[in-house]
Order: C-alpha cells, then structure tokens, then sequence
C-alpha cells in the first residue's frame, strides 16, 4: 500500500486503524482457539483482502462470505470458503460452480428448490459442495423450522449428486448477551440445538460443522452446546453497538468515519458532511445515528443524505468550521460498504485500503 498524507484526503471516508484491527483479530483467534472452536469470519464486515489476510493470519480457519464477488475475491486468499447466503437463480449458480476446484466449499441454505439447484449445477460441473442446513433459532429471518426439516434437507442432500451434508448453520442474531432478559431467549436457543442434533443422530446424520454465534454472543461462544465454528465478522473493526452491548471498549474500536465540520450556524448544534449515504441511516433507541469517537457525549442526532447534525447540548466543546471530526457509527458493516475505499492508518504511516470484495459483479482480479 502505498504511503497517502491524510490531509490531502478528502472526506466523508471510512477510517481504520489497523493496530487495533490486528489486536482484535488475535483477541478473537485466541479466544476461539482457547475453547477449541474454529473461528471463519464474516468478510461482509470489510470486504477486503488486506483486512482478510490479517484474520487469517491470527488463524482464522477459512471465511465466510454472503456474496458471489465475495466468494470469487476471498477465494484468492483461502481454500475454505463457506457462501452464508442461497445462491438463487442461473447467474449465481454459473458463478458458483466456476470457483476454483481446489476450494473446500460450502453453502448455506433451507429450502428443497436451493439445494437441488445447487446440487444440479455441482453435479453438472463435477465438483461437490458442502450443504449447512440453515435452522432459524429464533431471529424469525431465515432457516428451516424444525429438527424435522433439517433431517429431511439432510436426507435429501444424502440422495443428490453434487452435494454432501457439512452440517448445521444458525444465527442467533436476537441475543442481545447484556440484558438479563436474554437468558431465556438463549435457553431456548440451546435447547433446540440439542433437539437436533439428537435427531440428527437418530436419522444417522453427523453435524461435521455446526456454525454459528454473532458478534453481540461473541464472548458466550463457548456455552453453545455442540458449536464447531463463530462467524463473527463485526469485532475486527467493532461500533456503537458493540460499545453499548459491552462486547467491546472503546480501546477496540478500530472503524470510524472521518468527517469534516460544515457548519454552527444553528445554535447547539454543528453539521458535518457525514450524512445517510457515509453513515447509513440505522437508528438506535436514542435516536442517534452514532457518536463521536473523540467526544464521546456529542451524539450524531440525525442524518439526510449529505449532512450529519451533531447535538452539542451535553458537551462545552465548539467545533469551528473545517475541523475534522471521527464518527463511531451504529452498524460499522453498511457503513463499509458505502466507501470507495478506506483510508488506513498503520502506526505513524497512512494509505488506502481497496475494497475488492464491494460491488456484485463478477471480480477479475
């Protein structure tokens, strides 16, 4: 990467310090190894190849992807990829079976139309690929229902050229680990991953993968009983939600926008030129849009498009015109993506940082 003066960077742009991003790889690749499960991070969090190589070099094992660009840039890096994602309709399809052959991959999915289609296209360019029963634990987004269902898919897997049975994914996305009311949403959770892996069992299955775990169950990952793998993606780079759940401090916290202040000319509050299409417009409870990394008390009150007003009735500090500010967003992952790219800052040194796997279209290196 080649050497850039910050100064000269235009802004809204996303800023990364990659000290803290290879701390929190470790973090987590030692946790996971501690436990004895595998680590295979959502790459959807950064979308880049830089940032990719430094989890695998904590010793990720293998990554995951939810898009086929994803899948096409990361497969350069790895020879384990796992599409968290069912690839629906030719195009997808055609994409998927023309990874290299040498890739151990897999795909996630909960329906009979997917995995025959899958299996089709597999067979016809002979090759096979690893099939996760998706079973919903709760979050009400996608999966299959019941242990039944995952012993029919499986079943049905057993019968097609093309594919095999890898085992189990789930996602339990509507844990939030802090409030005291979870423990029985996560009872729930644990119980039904008994449920199938005894039924699993019964039918003469053997779940080889069971991936799971969520950036906010980060921490608890070892107390789910039977679980393999997390894809944890968010805590390379961390955010405002991450802060507030306590999955992470502020020392972790390794992604901000950078921004630029606009205007005070309306009294207690400053714009800066961060707004919905930088920051993307996902709230919290508070109403707030994020906050700012070196004030913390300063809240992002509300966004359109290019503008970004912040509240500056809790704090004495007046920012003047010009002055460049570090914005600590809400959800850091649709925040990437809304870069062109990232500027990158490693020590006293800065650059940009590509981001390969954004866009849709096929990736040509």
């Amino acid at each position: 990467m080649n050497p850039v003066d910050p100064a000269g960077i235009d802004t809204p742009i996303g800023y990364v310090d990659l000290e803290r991003v290879r701390a929190n790889a470790q973090r987590v690749a030692d946790y996971t190894a501690q436990h004895g499960i595998a680590w295979r991070p959502h790459i959807k969090t950064h979308k880049s190849l830089e940032v990719a190589r430094i989890q695998l070099e904590a010793g990720a094992r293998g990554l995951t992807v939810a898009t086929l660009r994803e899948a096409e840039v990361m497969a350069t890096l790895t020879n384990d990829l796992l599409l968290a994602y069912p690839p629906v309709g030719d195009a997808k399809l055609e994409r998927l079976v023309r990874l290299p052959m040498s890739l151990d991959l897999k795909v996630a999915l909960d329906s009979s139309d997917v995995l025959e289609s899958v299996a089709a296209a597999s067979a016809a360019a002979d090759r096979v690929i690893g099939i996760l029963v998706e079973q919903d634990v709760g979050l009400g987004r996608v999966g299959v229902q019941s242990s039944a269902e995952v012993v029919r898919l499986a079943s049905l897997v057993s019968s097609l050229d093309g594919v095999e049975f890898a085992g189990l994914m789930f996602y339990p996305g509507h844990i939030r680990v802090q409030e005291d009311e979870q423990t029985e949403a996560l009872a729930l959770v644990f119980e039904q991953l008994t449920d199938t892996y005894a039924a699993l069992e019964s039918a003469g299955f053997t779940a080889g993968i069971v991936s799971g775990g969520s950036t906010p169950t980060l921490w608890q990952s070892h107390a789910f009983p039977g679980l393999t793998e997390i894809r944890s993606g968010s805590c390379i780079f961390f955010d405002r939600e991450g802060l507030a759940l306590g999955v992470a401090s502020h020392d972790d916290l390794a992604y901000t926008v950078l921004a630029t202040v606009v205007s005070t000319a309306v009294p207690g509050h400053a714009v800066v030129d961060s707004g919905s299409k930088a920051l993307a417009k996902e709230s919290r409870g508070d109403g707030g849009f994020g906050v700012l990394f070196d004030h913390p008390g300063v809240l992002l009150e509300s966004l359109s498009e290019e503008h970004g007003v912040l509240d500056l009735s809790q704090t004495d500090w007046r920012p003047v015109i010009g002055e460049r500010v570090r914005i600590v967003p809400n959800h850091v992952c649709v925040s990437v993506n809304l870069q062109e790219a990232l500027l990158a800052k490693d020590r006293d040194a800065h650059s940009m940082l590509t981001l390969e796997g954004r866009g849709r279209g096929p990736w040509t290196g």
